[in-house]
């Protein structure tokens, strides 16, 4: 006989949102104005499937792609709660790794990023909040959960298509926000 488990265990989250959403959503936001190409809704289908089940509800979906069409540096260093994170405990140097490993490599996928984040944890011993919030700061533009790690995957891949808004790619956004700790 099988061992129970409980019912978090059993049911993985349900993801309620479709490619169609997410279109829906970027139209809305003047993100997308024409007709979404082929690329742009396979684009739109890894969105809805990486965050998808992370979100509680659509104005939760729509903020978290706000965070991929928008980035701005500059407004980041202007904000108290980013100095903050940047005065913790070897932040800088988390940047610095991130921004050598990005400058080295192609495109920021989902193995990539592990690979980032295990070399991070391995040349300076860091873990949970230490190595995650400045990353994720200087990628996403906020500091905050996994929900943003997923956001970072999404970047390059949004990079490469033609949006109204175009996006930075995760390399973009690590020289701009190195650029503006200055």
């Amino acid at each position: 006989m099988p061992p129970e488990r409980s019912s978090a265990e059993a049911t993985p989250p349900v993801n309620p949102f479709t490619a169609a959403d997410v279109v829906d959503i970027l139209r809305e936001r003047g993100w997308l104005s024409s007709d979404p190409s082929p690329e742009h809704l396979t684009w739109c289908a890894h969105a809805a499937a990486l965050l998808g089940a992370q979100t509680a509800d659509r104005n939760t979906l729509a903020d978290l792609l706000h965070l991929v069409f928008y980035y701005d540096a500059a407004a980041l260093m202007a904000n108290v709660e980013t100095h903050a994170i940047l005065a913790r405990y070897a932040a800088r140097d988390v940047l610095r790794e991130v921004a050598l490993a990005l400058l080295d490599g192609g495109p920021l996928t989902s193995q990539h990023f592990k690979e980032i984040i295990d070399a991070m944890k391995f040349s300076l011993d860091l873990r949970g909040r230490d190595l995650f919030h400045p990353l994720r700061l200087a990628l996403a533009g906020r500091t905050g959960d996994g929900e943003l790690d997923r956001v970072i995957l999404l970047l390059d891949g949004a990079a490469a298509l033609p949006f109204d808004s175009p996006v930075k790619s995760a390399r973009r956004r690590i020289l701009e926000f190195c650029a503006a700790l200055d």
